[in-house]
């Protein structure tokens, strides 16, 4: 059966991490596999494990830690997820974007989601970021959406509009700050599938075809809750691996190689981040 949750849930989880803090964040972070270091930036900062907040989910791969960092970015009060659980963890969907509900009920207007992806785009090359433009929800499309099921008109319409799933502004700013920074940064779509085998040849084809410029196995719902919720969104994915297209080519993608990449994509995005939110 599936699983669901009520706004007494969420409102739940909230109180406990309001009562382990006196921070009252503004944005939340959402940081992928091997990009937990950025969490080290936050200044005077509160840490709850997810393993303290009810019906919170607790990641089980590697460079997901597993722990919810509240304090300050740039002066700006923050709530950073440092790790987030993934759908093909075998955990409902709606217990997935949990966290993001308990962001909404916390007051937070904009979310900022980061990913370890593979790169489609042939221009791409691993330890690159890419801004996210739009996206496409391929596990949602196979009937894994996060908005199945009962709607509650307290926290979203039935039917979300998705036409500016990044805000425009948002990636107007990330955009200024990437080259005001000469922090190197493409532009693309990502492309969501539910893992956690990585992508065949023949699949990769296919996702080049349909306008895909990277591809993973998070973020897509939590970008439909969170828009569902009306939290502006910015999505910056870290291109740890370059994708095979050819099935005779001798190379594998391997989650030691997207831990690897992170180290290079750190101190990128960290200088991305810390300048949008300057401008906050």
């Amino acid at each position: 059966m599936p699983t669901y949750y009520t706004r007494a849930d969420y409102e739940q989880a909230r109180d406990t991490i309001l009562a382990r803090t006196e921070h009252r964040p503004r944005v939340g972070l959402i940081l992928g596999s091997g990009l937990n270091p950025l969490a080290e930036s936050v200044k005077d900062a509160d840490v709850v494990p997810y393993d303290d907040i009810p019906h919170f989910p607790h990641p089980t791969v590697e460079g997901h830690a597993g722990r919810l960092v509240l304090g300050r970015l740039q002066g700006v009060p923050v709530a950073v997820m440092q790790g987030r659980v993934h759908f093909y963890e075998g955990l409902p969907i709606q217990q997935v974007v949990f966290p993001i509900r308990v962001l909404q009920v916390m007051g937070i207007d904009i979310l900022i989601v980061t990913n370890a992806a593979g790169g489609l785009n042939p221009e791409f090359e691993a330890g690159d970021l890419m801004l996210i433009v739009d996206h496409i929800n391929l596990m949602g499309m196979t009937g894994n959406n996060p908005l199945f099921g009962p709607n509650d008109p307290t926290l979203g319409p039935r039917f979300p509009d998705m036409s500016q799933a990044y805000d425009r502004e948002l990636r107007r700013i990330a955009r200024a700050v990437a080259d005001e920074k000469a922090v190197p940064m493409h532009a693309g779509v990502y492309a969501g599938l539910s893992g956690p085998a990585f992508e065949t040849p023949a699949e990769i084809r296919f996702l080049r075809s349909i306008g895909a410029d990277a591809v993973g196995m998070s973020t897509v719902p939590e970008v439909t809750v969170a828009r569902h919720g009306g939290i502006r969104v910015l999505g910056v994915s870290g291109i740890s691996n370059v994708a095979v297209a050819a099935p005779d080519v001798a190379q594998e993608a391997t989650h030691e190689e997207v831990l690897m990449a992170g180290k290079k994509i750190v101190p990128r995005l960290t200088t991305l981040l810390c300048g949008v939110l300057e401008r906050l």
